[in-house]
């Protein structure tokens, strides 16, 4: 508990936590709002519960960047070697720092993901956007368990590196980019893809698209390719973290700090 607090105190008496999690929120709420109140309810573009999360991918960039900062910016400026020195437990404390970022990406993404659809319930109060089914709450709620674990794969990335730049645009990149350029290898690239993190994680939030039904295709999170359900894709996604967190664990333990 004495670990969670340091680690809640160094996190919270910064700023980049608080200003991240401000665009976080900014992000998510505001695209979410825009697809919303573009829907007619009439045509094909019609407003679900799928189309009010529509942000979610946005602000998990934002929290990943949050992740990231919250452990390079100590070997930046080099006071995780103070941190080691008062706590010869590197393991703890790296384990501790991941999960007090975990927890606050978990607020984040729930005040997020219930936010943008409180804000739609405003915009569209004609809309079908009550949360009826377990796949609704699932797309909905779900959002906070996707952060948490997006941040704990953040933070391995960041131990394992330890340079804000290169640790940012590789989470970037990736996370954005390279899991959809990789269905553009031929022959195996879609079979690839069916087990890259992200899309398996897509795939806990929107399950079969019960949530999607009746808008158009991009209002609203992609229904995913992974072959996994519902449980198993969350199973799979926070095995990934759980695992890079114990592959940088391992590697902050036998390098200088």
């Amino acid at each position: 508990m004495t670990l969670l607090a340091v680690e809640r105190m160094k996190l919270f008496t910064t700023r980049s936590p608080w200003w991240c999690a401000l665009i976080a929120l900014g992000v998510t709420i505001g695209f979410s709002a825009l697809i919303v109140g573009n829907a007619d309810n009439t045509g094909e573009f019609i407003a679900t519960v799928a189309s009010t999360q529509f942000g979610y991918s946005f602000g998990m960039a934002v929290i990943m960047v949050l992740a990231a900062l919250a452990v390079t910016t100590e070997y930046r400026f080099g006071t995780i070697r103070t941190t080691f020195q008062a706590v010869p437990n590197r393991s703890a404390v790296l384990v501790a720092k991941a999960t007090v970022v975990a927890l606050m990406a978990l607020v984040i993404g729930e005040l997020s993901a219930f936010g943008s659809w409180g804000l739609a319930n405003l915009l569209k109060p004609t809309a079908d956007l009550a949360l009826n089914s377990s796949a609704d709450w699932i797309n909905v709620a779900g959002v906070g368990v996707v952060y948490a674990l997006a941040a704990v794969i953040a933070v391995a990335v960041g131990i394992l590196l330890r340079h804000s730049a290169g640790a940012i645009a590789l989470l970037l990149i990736y996370a954005l980019a390279v899991e959809d350029l990789i269905r553009l290898i031929p022959g195996i690239g879609d079979d690839i893809h069916e087990w890259l993190p992200f899309n398996v994680a897509n795939k806990f939030l929107t399950g079969d698209g019960l949530s999607n039904m009746g808008r158009a295709s991009d209002a609203g999170a992609r229904t995913s390719t992974a072959v996994l359900s519902q449980g198993w894709s969350l199973a799979y996604f926070a095995a990934v973290a759980v695992a890079l967190l114990a592959i940088a664990v391992g590697t902050a333990r036998k390098r200088d700090a």
